[in-house]
């Protein structure tokens, strides 16, 4: 049985939210293109029912691609083709024009139909070209009062299926002596913690080995701080996800990652998987062994 592919046409007023969307539509797993060329549309759909693997399109159109309005109700009745398998959609993005002057004043954008005159020119007419299109539309969100924020709930809320959950944890462990992860939202030390580097039997060993994440988990010291710790966790992702992130990255570190770190950063991704989706790397384990072989 095939697929059913989901397109979302995304479009609507310049400075009405536009970028947001797109970004709001890649985090929910759509696959994204911002004007692409009309007449590269039809081949592009072929390429995406051919892959059997792409089963939600999100295309963003704005006025870059004005030729492209005239033919898109054609074109979306073309792909459709009778095909049960196909769930098209257009979204169309709009605010008042005090709201879009304010938001064109703020960033000192000329609007690409007043590039040398006057910005409410330029929306009004932009508003007159765009009326028909935005008649069709599935859906209709009117940014002018909401935030970012909000109209990226908006569209999680439209938008996001069942089996998507847009929020994730990724749980990383890693080596202060290779560098503390860039992209890294949380980074907790655990050098203070017991070294299984000192023993000599677990020394070529990795926190992944039951021995290593037994010396360290068996600590007092260990066992009240992972205590706290995850307590703190579950008290603070609440509020990542609340700002509208779509996912956080905990960075646990110890001297060279191959131990501490590693035995810490398996056990809280357990805990956190209870009530999220985590995905937990270890970033740094096997550079010792790395360099010892190199050497």
């Amino acid at each position: 049985m095939a697929e059913t592919i989901q397109l979302v046409v995304v479009t609507g007023m310049s400075g009405a939210g536009k970028t947001v969307a797109m970004q709001s539509f890649e985090d929910l797993g759509y696959f994204c293109v911002d004007n692409m060329p009309p007449a590269l549309l039809g081949k592009f759909w072929e390429l995406v029912k051919e892959s059997g693997k792409i089963t939600k399109v999100a295309l963003v159109m704005d006025l870059r691609s004005r030729a492209f309005y005239d033919e898109i109700f054609s074109m979306l009745q073309a792909l459709d083709d009778g095909d049960e398998n196909f769930v098209p959609k257009i979204l169309f993005l709009d605010a008042s024009d005090e709201e879009l002057v304010a938001r064109y004043k703020e960033t000192r954008r000329a609007h690409p139909l007043a590039m040398e005159g006057r910005i409410l020119d330029g929306i009004q007419r932009e508003r007159e070209l765009l009326a028909q299109i935005k008649s069709k539309a599935q859906l209709v969100i009117d940014t002018s009062t909401i935030s970012p924020r909000q109209l990226r709930e908006e569209i999680f809320h439209n938008f996001e299926s069942n089996e998507h959950t847009a929020f994730h944890i990724n749980v990383m462990s890693f080596g202060f002596k290779y560098g503390v992860p860039i992209d890294a939202d949380i980074v907790m030390d655990v050098r203070f913690l017991p070294n299984p580097y000192y023993v000599k039997e677990l020394r070529e060993k990795t926190g992944l080995d039951q021995a290593v994440y037994d010396y360290v988990m068996n600590s007092q010291m260990t066992e009240g701080f992972y205590q706290k710790f995850i307590e703190t966790l579950r008290f603070v992702i609440p509020g990542y996800k609340n700002e509208g992130k779509s996912s956080v990255t905990i960075a646990i570190g110890c001297t060279g990652g191959q131990h501490r770190s590693v035995a810490l950063a398996k056990r809280i991704g357990e805990a956190l998987a209870k009530d999220h989706p985590v995905n937990v790397t270890h970033r740094d384990m096997n550079k010792r062994k790395e360099t010892v072989n190199r050497s």
